[in-house]
């Protein structure tokens, strides 16, 4: 059944739902992404990837596709053209089907959620995009995580396999952000100086076959709070509790693994105290920074008063403009690389 979206209450200024959960969807390495829609909506998206996946210097590159509808869709309805492309990718071999709608699909009414509901041999799976009628780039974002979370099987006890450690999954990483694989590195270091494991990056570089690891962690850690809703959604479904961010700050960092020992049930003191032990022997070899006079071109917050205080650093209005990344640095070695870039601002 017909069900069409009106134009009204929607926002522009934080991009196209369609975008958000592409960034998501593209990252299973064994299916392909479907846009119903004109072929204009996926060549925007796949040169904003394309350019991505170049500067990341990370591949192979992801299977995207359009159904192309033109003006006889829209009149008459494009569900038989997104059935015809849903049947090609089958008989091409993928383990998954994501399909996403486009703003002119939602303005004709075209019923995805039906279409993909068929008898398919794989998993087709419907994700709620509708261009700009149906949300921003977080929205998106979140519907296909949660979506693609619908093909895990509900684990609630045996969680990690017999024998071994505890382990966590990375939860909703920014597959666009440039140092992706490096604060999840970064991440995956300080868990491990606790001896916990990572059994799943949901979603970054995984099969379908592996999201039915989903529910076996012990903990989940999102990427930042604004992904707690989705953390509650997976507490509900597979009784796994979360954290709601990766580390920021020096002492944060050391909260992070701090916390994540505790939720794993295991001795994160020795962890904790080696990791202090290194941040210092970081924070020493910035030492020709201390007094010097820096401006940050924000207010202070508390990351970089913290900076400023362990630094010596002189904040004020004529001093040297040293910048704040977006999203700011993860754990120590993201810290680290952001002061070897103040130190080449800074003339000490």
């Amino acid at each position: 059944m017909n069900s069409k979206t009106s134009h009204s209450d929607t926002y522009r200024y934080e991009g196209c739902t369609l975008t958000g959960a592409l960034s998501v969807t593209t990252a299973v390495t064994d299916g392909i992404s479907i846009i119903h829609g004109p072929a204009g909506c996926t060549h925007h998206n796949l040169s904003l990837i394309y350019a991505t996946l170049l500067d990341q210097k990370s591949g192979p590159f992801p299977a995207l596709h359009s159904d192309r509808i033109g003006e006889d869709e829209i009149i008459f309805g494009g569900e038989e053209k997104l059935t015809a492309a849903i049947r090609d990718a089958v008989r091409d071999g993928y383990a998954s089907v994501l399909v996403l709608g486009t703003c002119v699909t939602a303005a004709i009414g075209d019923d995805i959620a039906s279409v993909c509901g068929q008898d398919w041999p794989v998993p087709v799976v419907p994700v709620q995009t509708q261009g700009f009628l149906g949300g921003v780039f977080s929205t998106g974002f979140y519907n296909a995580l949660s979506a693609l979370a619908s093909l895990a099987p509900v684990v609630r006890e045996g969680r990690a396999e017999q024998g071994s450690g505890p382990c966590v999954n990375l939860i909703g990483e920014k597959n666009l952000e440039y140092a992706v694989d490096e604060n999840a590195a970064e991440v995956t270091r300080l868990l491990g100086r606790a001896e916990i494991g990572v059994n799943l990056r949901f979603v970054r570089g995984i099969s379908t076959g592996e999201i039915a690891l989903l529910g076996r962690a012990d903990l989940n850690i999102l990427r930042e709070p604004s992904l707690a809703a989705f953390g509650e959604e997976l507490q509900q479904r597979f009784s796994t509790p979360y954290l709601d961010g990766f580390p920021v700050g020096l002492e944060g960092t050391l909260r992070f693994i701090r916390e994540a020992a505790d939720r794993c049930a295991v001795d994160g003191t020795a962890a904790v105290e080696e990791e202090a032990i290194l941040q210092e022997q970081m924070l020493d070899r910035f030492e020709r920074l201390r007094g010097a006079r820096v401006r940050f071109g924000q207010p202070s917050d508390r990351f970089t008063a913290e900076l400023a205080d362990r630094l010596g650093l002189v904040v004020s209005s004529d001093g040297a403009p040293v910048r704040i990344p977006v999203p700011l640095p993860v754990g120590t070695a993201g810290i680290r690389r952001m002061l070897q870039q103040w130190r080449r601002t800074i003339d000490v």
